[in-house]
C-alpha cells in the first residue's frame, strides 16, 4: 500500500460524503437526520480502521485472497479487454496459471469467495485498483443496508430512534466487521435491504415493482454468499409479518383466512427458494445439521495445534444427535453473544470484541433486573416484534456458536445476529416502561 492509496481514500470518503448530504437533506425526519450523518463518519473510520488492521495488524483472507485476486483480474482485463468474460463466468473455470497465487485455485471454486473477488475487480475500474478505496466501497454497501435495517425499526417506534441508532448504526463488532472487502458486507447489505423491502410489500403493500426486485437481488446474494443467514432469518421475520398483518384486521373470521393465506404463501415460498437455490437449505435441516456440527467442531480440533490460542470450547461434548445438540444449546448461545470473556484474549481481536461481549452481558442483566424474569419471558411471547429479533438471533447464535470454536472467526460469523439482540433487549425494557422516552409506548399498536 502506497501513500496515495491514504490519498484517495480520503478524496473518495469527501465524495461519499456529498452524497450522504444529498441524501441526509431529502430525509423528512429531523430526529433522524444527525444519526444517518453520524453513523457515516463511523463508517468511515471503521473502513480505514479494518484496512490498516487487516494490513498490519492480522492477515486475512482481505489481504491473502480477496484483493490481491480482484487486483489481478482487473489488471488482467486492463491488459487484455477480452478477459473481462472471466468475471462472468465461474471461478472453478478459471485458469490457475492466471491467478495472482495459482494455489488460490481451490478457493475460486466457492462461488462465495469469487463472488466477493468479482466485485473487488469491479470495484477497482473505480477507484483506479486502490486497496483501501475498496474497502470503503464495500463499507459504504454494508451501510446501505444498515441504514434500511434502522429505518424498518425506526418507522415502527419512532420515539426509540437514539436506542436503535446504538443498537445498529453504532455497535463497534456490527460496524467494524462490515467495513472492509469480505463476504459479510454484503451478507449485511442485502438482510437490510431484504428486510425493508420484505416489509414495505407485506405491511404496506407498495412499491411492488421496486421492493420485488430488491426482494430477488438480495435473495441471490444470499444464496451465493451465506445462505444459511437467509435460513435463520425467513421463519422468524416472516411469523412477524404474519402476526403483525393479523393484528389490523378485526374479523376474527377474516384474521384466520389471513393467517391461512399467509402460511400457504409461506410454504409456497420456501419450497421455491429451495428449488432455485438447488437444495441448499436441506443441507441445513434435519440430521444435516447435526453432521455438519460435528464436521465443523472436528475441524476446528484439528486446527487447534496450528491456532495463535483464539481456539476455545464450549465445554460439552457433542456426539451429533439432536440430544446432544439441545444440551450445547446453551453454552454455544453463551458463546456467541458473550464470549471472549477478558481473561480468554489472546490478541487485539478478541480482547476488543471481549469488552463489547462483556457490555452486552451486563446489559441483557440489566434488562433481567428490570423487568424481571417473568415479564421478560411474557414480552417476548406476547410482542411479535420481539419474538422476531429475539428468535432470530438465538436461533443463529445457536448454530454459529456450536460450529465456530475460534473467536477471531466467531467475532465475524456473529455479525448478524448482534443487532437483533440488542435491539429486542431494548424493546422488552420499552414495553415494561423501564425505558426513558420522549413519548409513552402505545402497546397496543405498536406491533
Amino acid at each position: 500500500m502506497s501513500f496515495f492509496d491514504f490519498i484517495a481514500f480520503f478524496i473518495y470518503a469527501f465524495a461519499f460524503y456529498f452524497i450522504v448530504r444529498i441524501k441526509k437533506n431529502q430525509l423528512k425526519d429531523e430526529r433522524i437526520k444527525g444519526y444517518f450523518q453520524k453513523a457515516f463518519f463511523i463508517k468511515v473510520f471503521a473502513s480505514f480502521a479494518y484496512s490498516l488492521f487487516v494490513l498490519y495488524v492480522s492477515k486475512g483472507d482481505t489481504t491473502t485472497l480477496y484483493f490481491p485476486e480482484g487486483y489481478n483480474l482487473y489488471q488482467l482485463i486492463l491488459k487484455e479487454p477480452s478477459n473481462l468474460k472471466l468475471l462472468f463466468g465461474s471461478g472453478a473455470d478459471i485458469d490457475a496459471h492466471l491467478l495472482a497465487n495459482p494455489r488460490q485455485a481451490g478457493y475460486f471454486a466457492e462461488d462465495s469467495n469469487f463472488m466477493v473477488v468479482r466485485i473487488t475487480a469491479l470495484l477497482c475500474f473505480f477507484c483506479f485498483g486502490k486497496y483501501m478505496v475498496v474497502n470503503l466501497f464495500f463499507a459504504m454497501i454494508a451501510f446501505s443496508g444498515i441504514w434500511k435495517l434502522y429505518l424498518f425499526f425506526y418507522d415502527q417506534f419512532p420515539q426509540l430512534a437514539r436506542h436503535f441508532a446504538y443498537a445498529i448504526l453504532f455497535l463497534p463488532t456490527f460496524t467494524f466487521w462490515s467495513s472492509g472487502i469480505l463476504k459479510d458486507p454484503l451478507a449485511i447489505c442485502a438482510l437490510g435491504w431484504f428486510t425493508y423491502a420484505f416489509y414495505q410489500l407485506a405491511y404496506y403493500k407498495k412499491g411492488f415493482i421496486r421492493n420485488g426486485l430488491i426482494l430477488l437481488i438480495t435473495v441471490y446474494i444470499f444464496s451465493v454468499i451465506k445462505v444459511y443467514i437467509l435460513v435463520a432469518y425467513l421463519p422468524a421475520f416472516i411469523l412477524f409479518l404474519l402476526l403483525k398483518n393479523a393484528m389490523l384486521v378485526k374479523n376474527k373470521v377474516a384474521k384466520m383466512m389471513l393467517i391461512f393465506l399467509f402460511l400457504a404463501g409461506s410454504i409456497v415460498g420456501f419450497i421455491l427458494l429451495g428449488d432455485v437455490m438447488k437444495g441448499a437449505i436441506s443441507d441445513y435441516s434435519g440430521e444435516d445439521i447435526t453432521e455438519g456440527i460435528s464436521s465443523y467442531q472436528q475441524n476446528y480440533m484439528r486446527q487447534n495445534k496450528k491456532s495463535d490460542g483464539s481456539y476455545f470450547s464450549l465445554g460439552i461434548e457433542f456426539d451429533g444427535t439432536l440430544s446432544s445438540l439441545v444440551k450445547i444449546a446453551p453454552a454455544a448461545i453463551i458463546a456467541t453473544f458473550f464470549r471472549p470473556f477478558l481473561w480468554e484474549s489472546r490478541n487485539l481481536t478478541t480482547l476488543l470484541s471481549s469488552f463489547e461481549s462483556l457490555a452486552i452481558m451486563l446489559f441483557t442483566l440489566y434488562v433481567l433486573g428490570k423487568a424481571g424474569i417473568r415479564n421478560f419471558i411474557s414480552t417476548i411471547i406476547r410482542r411479535p416484534i420481539v419474538l422476531y429479533c429475539f428468535t432470530f438471533s438465538i436461533v443463529f447464535a445457536l448454530f454459529v456458536g456450536a460450529t465456530t470454536l475460534n473467536f477471531g472467526t466467531l467475532v465475524r460469523y456473529k455479525i448478524p445476529a448482534m443487532p437483533f439482540y440488542v435491539v429486542s433487549l431494548i424493546l422488552i425494557l420499552y414495553f415494561n416502561n423501564k425505558l426513558k422516552t420522549p413519548y409513552q409506548p402505545v402497546l397496543e399498536n405498536k406491533d
